[in-house]
């Protein structure tokens, strides 16, 4: 992903990771396992945006619509007593946040730079107002899954059963958009990202090679919002929000636009700030209430000390290594 050639053990280092995240749930408590799902989720859910924005050039600010539409149709799909099944019911909202994608990005991509930013942003505010102001999804109060659906003996009401459920899904995402990444499709998007017009003069249909990274995106950022829904048991429009498509922008920045890796450490600390500064035995009682003040000035501190995120730090740790 970044022009770099990977250091020996950076390359190692998602195998690492996942094989350590296996090994958690042995340690974690209930407080923290579920902390560590929800960072896993998220990861997802950043990953998918860094498809468009790290790997495309698509600055999108409606990325939200299809992490609210896996969530909301994660519920709406599912029976009130029987348990659905898990794998078709994923598939289907996956399937959905796709096909809204396609229409999302049939139209959006005829534009450019932040009037693409502006139409994102207005095709998420729509499905945020469908949810928010009809009975289709509960309105304001949102609505709840009754029964976690099941595969087999993989049941996703088991907190077990769903951590590796959500660390599979994480890892698949993952070795997908690093395949993605190096393949031809992969450096047809990277060529778009440095110059759209030479690449529409060597003969690639950009529009396409956008609209299918802009499908793919949204098809990803569904899982993630399956996951939620079947992770919390409930879901509400808030989900598809402006300030949701904000936050994840924010993720992928923090960790470092253009890397995998750096999605994934951007939803870490992104959920582990937030963590922390909404406590108050680590802030005190006001900071904890204006949690959002403390984490803006962090992101800002984080953007200004470090321009390639939080990413820059491990190939600063790894190069010293090197050089020892």
């Amino acid at each position: 992903m970044g022009t770099d050639a990977p250091h020996p053990v950076s390359r190692w280092l998602p195998i690492v990771v996942a094989l350590l995240l296996a090994a958690l749930p042995a340690v974690l408590t209930p407080y923290t396992s579920d902390l560590v799902v929800k960072i896993m989720v998220l990861a997802i859910f950043a990953l998918s945006l860094e498809l468009l924005v790290g790997m495309t050039g698509l600055v999108s600010l409606g990325h939200a619509a299809f992490f609210g539409l896996g969530a909301y149709v994660t519920v709406l799909a599912s029976p009130e007593n029987d348990p659905a099944n898990l794998l078709v019911l994923m598939l289907t909202c996956m399937g959905v946040a796709a096909a809204y994608a396609v229409f999302m990005g049939a139209l959006s991509l005829r534009t450019k730079g932040v009037y693409f930013i502006m139409v994102t942003l207005a095709f998420a505010q729509m499905a945020y107002f469908v949810f928010h102001d009809t009975k289709l999804g509960g309105g304001t109060d949102g609505i709840y899954l009754n029964v976690r659906p099941v595969l087999g003996p993989l049941d996703g009401g088991d907190k077990l059963h769903f951590y590796y459920l959500a660390l599979a899904a994480l890892v698949v995402t993952y070795g997908l958009l690093a395949l993605v990444a190096r393949s031809r499709f992969g450096h047809a998007l990277a060529g778009i990202r440095v110059n759209e017009q030479r690449m529409r003069a060597a003969g690639f249909p950009t529009y396409f090679y956008k609209l299918a990274a802009f499908v793919l995106a949204g098809a990803l950022a569904g899982l993630a919002g399956f996951l939620l829904a079947v992770k919390d048991g409930y879901v509400n429009p808030e989900l598809l929000s402006w300030h949701e498509s904000g936050a994840v922008l924010l993720m992928i920045i923090l960790g470092g636009i253009g890397h995998l890796r750096g999605a994934v450490i951007g939803a870490a600390a992104f959920v582990l700030l937030k963590e922390l500064y909404a406590t108050p035995g680590f802030v005190g009682s006001f900071l904890a209430d204006h949690w959002q003040l403390t984490l803006g000035f962090t992101i800002i501190a984080f953007v200004a000390l470090l321009p390639k995120g939080l990413i820059g730090l491990v190939g600063l740790f790894t190069k010293r290594g090197s050089e020892k």
